[in-house]
C-alpha cells in the first residue's frame, strides 16, 4: 500500500479541489469548503467464502 495515498475528493463537499496540508503531516486541505482534514486506512477485508 502507498505510504501517502491521494484521496479523490472531499469527505465533507464532494469537491475535487484538495492540497497536501502543510502544517500536519498526511492531512489534507479541500480550498472549495476551507476544511483540513486526514485519512486513515483501517486494512483490508477479506473475500467472501475464504477461511482462514
Amino acid at each position: 500500500m502507498s505510504e501517502r495515498a491521494v484521496p479523490f475528493h472531499c469527505p465533507y463537499c464532494g469537491d475535487q479541489n484538495l492540497w497536501p496540508h502543510e502544517a500536519t503531516h498526511g492531512a489534507w486541505e479541500c480550498r472549495d469548503c476551507q476544511r483540513v482534514f486526514s485519512l486513515k486506512s483501517l486494512g483490508l477485508l477479506r473475500p467472501e467464502g475464504v477461511v482462514r
